[in-house]
């Protein structure tokens, strides 16, 4: 029995309108990417309602109540960012980790103006977590999330450009952003602004193609190498940045290159010695040039492709406790459905997943395949034995969780 590969990367998401074309573009996903991905700047004006995303009381709660360490937060003011050391201290009895935020220490930066960063909220923010993760299944590409809280009349950062794409949500307050074309267009990651300072400084003296105040419900798109700069209003500013690491020809370039060395490693000729006194590749390089675009030719970049997208993101959240009551009250009536973002693809007989793969005989895989399509579905319908070993891999999870 053949079965083709089958992919699912989020068996959660819903079908037809995301959240791209509901809460930050106001485009569908066709426009979007025909006229505006990795191309241009967008601005949507009230595109959404974000207080259940994030807001100045959750900005409050993580810096004071739940423990965070670095690098969780970082704070920058007038373009340089602070060490660390100058707001973090050990938490006391039962937590004497020397790098938790110190409150106290954050308040007092803050209220001297510093712009204090809320990083990677997609790990310690539930809805952020979920909207990231949502946002990173419609564009296919992994996806993080940083909050930026900048006292009234001041800026965290000089112009710059980042080496990915980013959608900026405006939360509270107002911010004034400056933004200008690239200097060095879709820059790659190991390409940062700081090697380009001259250019960068200078183009940052000419007239921005966008000046705009960002209010609550605003969204501005810039792909990756569009120069800004922003600085807060009257009020102090809360904004979500939304990263998009992007995947590119380069990045597969890399791999397939990997990919065709990794063949090379069994040719016999290629693992061969070089003459003695060879001061140069003269009279060698034509056979190896030879042998690497055959390889090239014949590599298939695919699997490596699919791990490494697989290792730039994490599974939907699995509660322990909830997990072990599905296992110890599982029958034949037991509802379960695929754990989301888990990346999950069938080759051949092995399931691939974020969380480790498995091996099945030829009878269960058409089982596995219907598993994939993301439904809930009953442990009868699946067969108790195999949804068991998927809830304690990790794949399954109770429908109701």
């Amino acid at each position: 029995m053949s079965i083709p590969p089958t992919e699912l990367l989020d068996a959660g998401a819903p079908t037809g309108v995301g959240v791209l074309e509901t809460r930050l573009t106001g485009l569908s996903r066709e426009r979007f990417a025909r006229d505006v991905w990795a191309r241009t700047a967008l601005l949507t004006q009230r595109a959404s309602d974000f207080s259940d995303l994030f807001s100045a009381d959750a900005v409050d709660e993580l810096i004071s109540r739940r423990g965070l360490r670095t690098p969780f937060l970082r704070v920058a003011q007038d373009g340089s960012t602070l060490p660390e050391s100058s707001y973090t201290s050990p938490a006391g009895v039962g937590a004497t980790i020397g790098d938790q935020l110190d409150d106290t220490a954050l308040w007092r930066r803050f209220a001297d103006g510093a712009t204090l960063v809320l990083q990677a909220l997609h790990r310690t923010w539930g809805p952020v977590a979920d909207f990231s993760a949502r946002l990173g299944t419609e564009l296919g590409h992994p996806v993080q999330a940083n909050a930026y809280v900048t006292p009234p009349q001041n800026r965290g950062f000089d112009d710059h450009y980042d080496v990915h794409d980013v959608f900026v949500l405006q939360i509270g307050g107002a911010k004034r952003w400056f933004v200008r074309e690239p200097v060095h267009p879709d820059p790659l990651r190991d390409q940062p602004w700081s090697e380009r300072r001259g250019a960068v400084a200078e183009a940052a003296r000419g007239e921005p193609c966008i000046d705009t105040v960002l209010e609550p419900g605003d969204v501005l798109y810039l792909p990756r190498g569009w120069l800004h700069a922003a600085q807060a209003q009257g009020e102090v500013s809360i904004h979500l940045t939304l990263g998009i690491h992007s995947w590119t020809r380069y990045a597969l370039a890399e791999q397939l290159a990997q990919s065709a060395l990794a063949e090379l490693r069994d040719d016999p000729q290629m693992r061969g010695t070089l003459p003695l006194g060879v001061d140069g590749p003269d009279g060698e390089i034509d056979l190896v040039r030879e042998r690497l675009l055959a390889a090239v030719t014949e590599a298939d970049p695919a699997p490596l492709f699919h791990r490494t997208r697989r290792s730039q993101g994490r599974p939907a959240p699995l509660g322990p406790l909830a997990q072990l009551k599905a296992v110890d009250g599982l029958g034949p009536n037991s509802r379960v459905r695929l754990r989301g973002e888990l990346a999950a693809r069938l080759e051949g007989p092995r399931l691939a997943t974020r969380v480790g793969w498995l091996d099945f005989p030829e009878g269960e895989l058409p089982a596995v395949t219907r598993m994939l399509d993301g439904e809930v579905r009953t442990a009868g319908d699946l067969g108790v034995a195999l949804v068991e070993r998927l809830l304690r891999a990790g794949v399954l999870v109770p429908a109701e969780q």
